[in-house]
């Protein structure tokens, strides 16, 4: 008989005090093997990402909505509590992960963190960027740390397949529950014309397209993982939500985003791969925002079946665009463009839509102008080239990539196709942003570690 399939030998029971006491010993090794610093680290990922998903205030109303918090967004409950998951986080980590997280400061990122601290003090209002700054350093901290927290890529699949079925659970009963806050309304104050459209805990129905469009993303990596169930359960559910949000934008960027990447299994090399993702994204800008720079876009896309005002932005896209001119390198200053002075300026002299504008509904645009020229390149370097790299590296080269590899990717491409359209680029604790954020952080963990 093999020694090491025997049984151990019992050890007489009457033994006293020592006896006791080695029992003792015994009981805390075997509670040992499930530390509580490991359940620590499950509630800090979940809670981190329901709050970032569903957010501290769900379910608002949007008959009487104060606009200036939309505007402002200066919430002091989530300031702290992005502060202390951050910390929380930090602390769970670093100790065993410190070689991942020195692996995210690469040159052009603490290029970009330098770039972003001087805004601060170039900005027209210094006080309000700092504090948003303060609020997208924590969210930064708080999702570079996420993807450390679960000791294995098992418990990540599992980990998140819990958050995205608790997210969309939350949705479904709100529809369910009280229709009048996770539907829109004939009553909503800004956009009445969107009634009937889902938005579950989200405030609007294109943010709640975009996450259930990533979530979809997410169900398609969690089945092909392993976990057959669950991620087929999320990817339908996301699914049926997104079409009851009528989300079309979201909708089809899904479909451009599966057929590039489906491309990666036959084209493998690093140019051509640059080109099939960061191509449509420069073509889309060009046929959207280029119609207010040039007549001759803007007179092709009005030949083409689509609304050439793009829902109303290009007025926006307009304005924008000349305010960049006045200060193209160093922008406005980090989140101090839309409801700053300027804007309120602009608002004053009659131009009522300025003052409701939360965004300039174009990431890139939006970048423009708080960061100027300088920020817009650096962030290309790290949220837009650097993520394709890395998912170069950590599929072998252009070799099969791994179902998580390949999740991240979609998320990020699609990220950056939405971005076309929406502006959440550095958007505090915007769900979208830090959905995007994840991904960017997972690529760059594959390609440096890529056993783990």
């Amino acid at each position: 008989m093999n020694p090491a399939a025997m049984p151990p030998a019992r050890r007489p029971r009457s033994e006293g005090s020592g006896g006791n006491a080695a029992l003792l010993r015994h009981l805390l090794n075997r509670a040992g093997q499930v530390p509580a610093g490991r359940v620590a680290r499950q509630v800090v990922f979940i809670a981190a990402l329901l709050i970032a998903w569903i957010s501290l205030k769900p379910f608002q109303s949007l008959s009487d909505l104060d606009l200036a918090n939309i505007v402002t967004g200066q919430e002091g409950l989530t300031y702290a509590t992005f502060g202390i998951l951050a910390a929380t986080a930090f602390v769970l980590v670093f100790a065993s992960h410190r070689r991942a997280l020195l692996a995210c400061l690469s040159p052009a990122t603490l290029a970009l963190a330098a770039w972003l601290c001087l805004s601060v003090v170039l900005s027209q209002d210094p006080v309000t960027s700092a504090k948003r700054l303060f609020l997208t350093a924590a969210v930064v901290v708080v999702t570079a740390c996420l993807l450390l927290l679960p000791r294995s890529r098992e418990e990540l699949r599992n980990l998140l397949a819990a958050a995205a079925l608790i997210l969309l659970a939350a949705c479904y009963t709100g529809l369910v529950l009280m229709p009048e806050y996770a539907i829109h309304q004939p009553r909503d104050y800004l956009e009445p014309a969107l009634a009937g459209n889902w938005r579950g805990t989200f405030g609007h129905k294109n943010a709640a397209a975009a996450v259930m469009a990533m979530m979809l993303f997410l169900g398609v990596g969690v089945f092909r993982s392993g976990g057959r169930v669950s991620g087929a359960a999320i990817a339908i559910a996301a699914g049926v939500f997104l079409v009851g949000c009528e989300g079309k934008s979201a909708f089809a960027l899904c479909l451009v985003v599966f057929a590039i990447t489906a491309s990666f299994g036959v084209v493998r090399a690093f140019p051509l791969r640059v080109l099939l993702t960061l191509g449509p994204v420069l073509l889309f800008n060009v046929l959207s925002v280029g119609t207010v720079v040039s007549d001759r876009i803007s007179a092709m896309v009005a030949a083409l079946p689509v609304d050439a005002t793009f829902t109303g932005r290009t007025m926006i896209w307009r304005f924008a665009i000349e305010e960049i001119g006045k200060r193209p390198i160093a922008g406005y200053g980090f989140a101090a463009f839309w409801g700053g002075q300027t804007v309120r300026e602009v608002s004053d002299d009659g131009n009522t839509w300025a003052g409701y504008a939360a965004h300039s509904h174009n990431g890139y645009v939006d970048t423009l102008l708080t960061l100027g020229g300088v920020g817009l390149v650096l962030t290309l370097l790290v949220l837009v080239l650097a993520p394709l790299q890395d998912h170069q590296r950590a599929s072998a080269d252009g070799g099969e990539a791994t179902p998580l590899a390949t999740m991240f990717l979609q998320i990020w491409l699609f990220g950056l196709l939405l971005s076309c359209m929406e502006s959440f680029f550095y958007d505090r604790a915007d769900p979208i942003w830090i959905t995007f954020l994840f991904a960017v952080f997972g690529l760059r963990y594959l390609a440096r570690f890529a056993t783990r």
